[in-house]
């Protein structure tokens, strides 16, 4: 052979994504990507994104899932944890003793939380007072307008569900500090510029009429109670979070990106639903999707992906056919579907190109994450890495190999350690996304896309031991 044949043959040498896909899939992307944006558009909290999915759901068939409830093959089920995370499955024409083909994303993304008693007025404005929830940056959150979202529980046991800043209403606002005053704030570190207790919403600034104090604070509490029926009291109750106000949009000339708020996770989420709601027929291995929260603060609590409600999901399914559920997760291969960090070429000094996930170039496979000496990692095996690369060679899904940035320039996490320490064969799997973390993310229709045929070609080819 030549020196080309050579080449061709031993050398490793990606091209860009549409360099590869073939014209006729280009309708079919942005078809895709627009239904993507309208979900992101329907779910800016995990609570939204569960009842869009049931909705999407119940509109092909799901049924929710019962306890008990005797099931055959081809059957389509659901069921929700307190409201907050979403496991869907349908029942393969193989028993659960050969596993599951899992996909597990999460639903929920950094973000305001309201403090339990956020209220209060100060030189006649009226606030309320936040905690950051996830990683964020925190001088990203200031100026820009947000909307608050999520419900207040009553006493007396019911729910009421609160969207403030959506389409014309108002929005809220986090002041930052003019520049021809800031020559000392100016001075902090940037990770210091914004502290956390300077988040604080601004809410108002028209007193009520009288002669009290608190005027503005009391206006404030006055038009919620006519608007939704609960007290100042109530927040102690309540489950309220501060988003960007912002629907997802095409950026770039050529409206070959998506800008919006939430890519981190519901990019990856959506494509994992999605495929489920496109599988024709009845797949060979039950297929199981997970959408779950709180993985941007740890995987903790009833409703993280640590939670015991996906072992009772899965071992109430296997109880259905007499399986252990033991049997069935040491079949069961799981892609921890999360996003991974696009190369930016303005931030060069922190990614190692070679091994950057690049916009354009698809769905990203990363072997390992955690941090540094890959503390926190799982680490699929090789065996398993070669396993994605055929189903997603075979049916089309454009992939590549990635890592989360420098060796020792910091490093992140998904919940594949979580499902891997259930004896379940994981491999992480994402779209890459510029600005992750911000209020405002980026990342590309192909790779979205492509991550959606990815999590599709996951559930038909169940893995080969």
């Amino acid at each position: 052979m030549d020196m080309k044949a050579w080449k061709e043959k031993v050398l490793c040498e990606p091209k860009n994504g549409y360099d590869r896909m073939p014209e006729s899939e280009r309708e079919a992307m942005n078809a895709y990507c627009e239904s993507y944006k309208a979900y992101l558009d329907a779910g800016k909290t995990e609570r939204e994104c569960v009842a869009e999915g049931i909705r999407q759901a119940e509109a092909l068939g799901f049924k929710p899932y019962v306890r008990g409830m005797a099931l055959k093959a081809g059957d389509k089920i659901y069921k929700s944890n307190r409201g907050k995370m979403l496991l869907l499955a349908v029942i393969g024409s193989e028993g659960l003793d050969k596993g599951v083909q899992i996909t597990a994303a999460h639903i929920d993304s950094p973000r305001l939380d309201l403090k339990p008693t956020p209220l209060y007025e100060d030189s006649e404005m009226c606030f309320l007072k936040t905690h950051y929830y996830g990683g964020i940056r925190k001088y990203q959150w200031v100026t820009i307008p947000l909307e608050l979202h999520g419900v207040v529980a009553l006493k007396d046991g019911s729910v009421v569900t609160v969207a403030l800043g959506e389409g014309d209403e108002p929005k809220l606002v986090v002041n930052d500090l003019l520049p021809h005053l800031g020559a000392e704030q100016s001075k902090k570190p940037l990770s210091d510029g914004i502290t956390g207790e300077q988040l604080n919403l601004l809410v108002g600034s028209e007193p009520l009429a009288g002669e009290d104090s608190d005027r503005v604070k009391l206006q404030v509490m006055k038009l919620l109670y006519e608007k939704y029926g609960f007290t100042e009291a109530d927040f102690i109750s309540a489950e309220l979070e501060a988003v960007p106000a912002v629907k997802a949009t095409d950026i770039g000339l050529d409206r070959s990106l998506i800008g919006a708020y939430g890519h981190d996770d519901r990019v990856c989420g959506y494509a994992a639903m999605k495929a489920m709601f496109d599988l024709e027929g009845t797949p060979k291995r039950t297929a199981v999707c997970i959408l779950a929260d709180k993985e941007e603060i740890g995987s903790v609590g009833v409703s993280g992906m640590q939670t015991a409600a996906f072992d009772t999901f899965i071992e109430d399914l296997c109880d259905s056919q007499g399986v252990p559920l033991r049997v069935c997760l040491e079949n069961a291969f799981c892609l921890s579907a999360d996003v991974t960090a696009a190369f930016d070429p303005n931030f060069a000094d922190v990614y190692e190109k070679r091994n950057s996930a690049r916009i354009n170039y698809g769905v990203g496979l990363c072997k390992y994450t955690g941090s540094r000496g890959k503390s926190g990692a799982s680490d699929a095996s090789a065996e398993l890495v070669a396993y994605a690369r055929r189903i997603f060679d075979d049916n089309g899904a454009i992939w590549q190999m990635a890592e989360l940035g420098k060796v020792d320039a910091g490093g992140g996490g998904t919940v594949a350690a979580y499902m891997a320490n259930r004896n379940i064969d994981t491999l992480d799997a994402g779209v890459p996304v510029l600005a992750m973390h911000a209020p405002f993310e980026v990342v590309s229709k192909l790779d979205c896309y492509m991550t959606y045929k990815a999590m599709k070609a996951v559930y038909e080819n169940g893995i080969v031991r």
